[in-house]
């Protein structure tokens, strides 16, 4: 049953928020962080530092990574009071785990990535519950892990489906299906067809960003140092989508999705 109560006109704040937003979720993309990080076209470490075995890995491990973290780290913030987000103290977790991870070099990609990725859940969480969002909610749960789907622009992604809210339209039947689920049998449940799907279809995104950051990883006397590094983008990364993301979400609240998406999708390219 649709409102018939008019629809607030969006005020001068709320149109800044959302250009905040736009200029967050649009662009750029993980791969032209790492590249000005590392010094060198992503492309080029793809094909020339990432070994074609591990590349036909990547996938699964990705997909094992969103498992674990799904499962623990947003347990750990539904009890807390709301609050201002934290992205500072996130960050400095996972340089850790980068640190870590750099100095046991590529096969470390097993036990840092599930460990990295609970990380980046939970301040993706803490951003979503500092934009209003209640984590008890199901649907604020699988809001946290499309994050994670949504890389930003890149020369990679299949065009019709990299912008944000293509991104968001094709998920949407699977992230509301699965959140009934959840709300009927939680998160812990398995073999559930829906979230199953999603969870494959958000890995399949999610294994692009990974790919970026183990190529870039991989390059030779990067070592510990540079694994901090590399991690602190990665999470300031999918930081920033978090922030866009859910300061859609929450004007979405204030003035409904059709007008939102309208006013994001007039934006000029360069806002």
């Amino acid at each position: 049953m649709t409102s018939n109560l008019p629809v607030p006109a969006m005020d001068a704040a709320d149109h800044r928020d959302l250009a905040q937003a736009h200029a967050l979720l649009e662009h750029p993309g993980l791969a032209a962080k790492i590249a000005n990080t590392v010094g060198a076209p992503i492309e080029d470490l793809l094909s020339k530092r990432l070994p074609k075995a591990l590349s036909s890995r990547i996938d699964a491990i990705s997909h094992r990574a969103l498992r674990i973290a799904l499962r623990s780290a947003l347990l750990t913030l539904r009890t807390q009071k709301p609050g201002t987000a934290r992205p500072r103290l996130h960050g400095v977790a996972v340089a850790a785990t980068g640190a870590a991870g750099g100095f046991f070099g590529l096969p470390g990609l097993l036990v840092e990535l599930p460990l990295t990725t609970t990380l980046m859940l939970r301040s993706i969480a803490d951003i979503a519950r500092a934009e209003g969002e209640r984590l008890d909610d199901p649907a604020t749960t699988l809001a946290c892990l499309e994050v994670l789907a949504h890389g930003g622009r890149s020369a990679r992604d299949d065009g019709s489906e990299s912008g944000y809210f293509a991104v968001r339209t094709a998920m949407a039947q699977q992230l509301s299906t699965a959140a009934q689920y959840i709300a009927a049998h939680g998160i812990g449940s398995k073999g559930a067809p829906a979230l199953v799907s999603l969870m494959s279809r958000i890995a399949a995104k999610f294994s692009i960003t990974v790919s970026e950051k183990l190529a870039a990883q991989a390059v030779p006397l990067v070592g510990a140092a540079s694994g901090a590094l590399l991690n602190t983008v990665f999470m300031a990364h999918f930081q920033a989508m978090a922030r866009g993301h859910f300061i859609v979400r929450r004007l979405e609240r204030r003035y409904g999705e059709a007008a939102v998406r309208q006013a994001y999708e007039a934006l000029p390219a360069s806002a």
